[in-house]
């Protein structure tokens, strides 16, 4: 049993504790309050001075799969890959994983990468465990598809469709057509060939998973009139350029989520060329469930942290900032009844910082709690 006393808890769950404790039991937040009694026998965490958060939860990442210039995120055979999982991709064994439990990072949705039009089935991964199967808490939690400039750039470079973004919304049409017919004849009980890449997409028409599709600029609204068309649900990954579109985004009747980032891209003309973070707060603003992501292992984990304090920097509260590396991504992969806020009855994932997060330019972790383990910490942490 462990206990935290005397810390600030943002909790992620309409509640702030200026001054609270968490009893962790059994992997779980058993109780969370102000003057707990400490249980006999409790390992205590002495937190007065300190920030308390949910555990981070990465919305869009590549973590464990690649390594030493090698990568095992990209299929790239052909231009759809829908039977593929990543989950036989990650490498738990990866330094990635020590790096995002430093940064309070506990859980991954660890998709594919975006080389192919449709990459594969998405996962998500808690950042500690003995194995892939003891770290998996759900798979899949989507279907990871790619527009722009990714997949044209490696398929138009082998004069192979598609070249163009009529050829990836050509390509992911044509996926779905076939889908729905398989689904059709398999529901009208006629003998169908089995096919893993058409019963993954069938996943996503039969409202399973949604379709997590990296895309910018008005790649966006390409993402919103397929959804339409297949009547499917998806999240906007990446999403730069989305103040341009708030109202086709808002008024979307399928839209999961904005996962939104990461901001240190390289800025090129084009769809890259538009990193507005502060879109989040008007699409917030407008009801949108709004996430932010690291690409991990593209970009430092630390950054997840630091483009919630642009946010914060921009005029969204700290709460409501930290939500969306919290509860936000949590509800957008259908976890949210596990992860992603400080619960009673859910699992004890936490991270103890020095300092305010998302408001200090200097706040860290100093802990870092999954499944109730201390699996991170510092020196400066008193622990009875």
């Amino acid at each position: 049993m462990l206990v935290i006393k005397n810390a600030e808890i943002f909790t992620s769950a309409g509640k702030i504790y200026k001054k609270g404790d968490i009893i962790i039991e059994n992997e779980k937040i058993s109780k969370i309050g102000e003057n707990l009694d400490i249980p006999y026998g409790a390992k205590v965490i002495d937190a007065e001075g300190f920030s308390v958060t949910p555990g981070f939860v990465d919305a869009h990442s590549h973590v464990g799969t690649f390594k030493n210039g090698d990568q095992d995120a990209n299929e790239m055979t052909k231009n759809a890959t829908p039977e593929v999982e990543v989950l036989y991709g990650i490498d738990t064994e990866s330094k990635a994983f020590d790096r995002i439990i430093k940064s309070g990072i506990t859980t991954s949705a660890i998709a594919p990468g975006s080389g192919n039009v449709i990459g594969g089935l998405v996962c998500a991964v808690k950042s500690y465990g003995d194995s892939i199967e003891d770290m998996c808490i759900k798979n899949p939690v989507a279907l990871k598809m790619a527009l722009g400039g990714n997949p044209k750039g490696v398929y138009g470079k082998r004069n192979q469709m598609p070249m163009t973004r009529m050829g990836i919304a050509e390509v992911i049409r044509e996926n779905y057509i076939k889908a729905q017919e398989y689904m059709k004849k398999k529901e009208n009980g006629e003998e169908v060939e089995f096919d893993s890449g058409m019963e993954n997409i069938c996943r996503v028409l039969r409202h399973e998973i949604p379709m997590k599709v990296h895309c910018e600029q008005f790649d966006m609204l390409t993402t919103i009139r397929i959804a339409d068309e297949f009547d499917v649900s998806f999240t906007l990954d990446h999403a730069w350029g989305a103040s341009d579109y708030y109202d086709d985004i808002s008024n979307s009747k399928h839209i999961k989520g904005v996962i939104f980032g990461p901001i240190g891209v390289y800025l090129t003309p084009g769809e890259c060329g538009k990193v507005d973070i502060d879109s989040l707060i008007e699409l917030d603003k407008r009801g949108v469930c709004c996430a932010i992501m690291t690409d991990g292992p593209v970009m430092n984990p630390d950054l997840i942290l630091n483009q919630a304090g642009e946010v914060v920097r921009f005029g969204m509260c700290q709460e409501r900032a930290l939500e969306l590396i919290t509860i936000n991504a949590a509800k957008i992969l259908d976890l949210d009844n596990r992860i992603g806020s400080i619960e009673e009855g859910k699992d004890a994932d936490i991270v103890i910082f020095k300092g305010s997060p998302a408001v200090d330019t200097n706040a860290h972790p100093i802990c870092t709690i999954i499944n109730g383990k201390i699996v991170y910490q510092k020196d400066d942490l008193k622990i009875i």
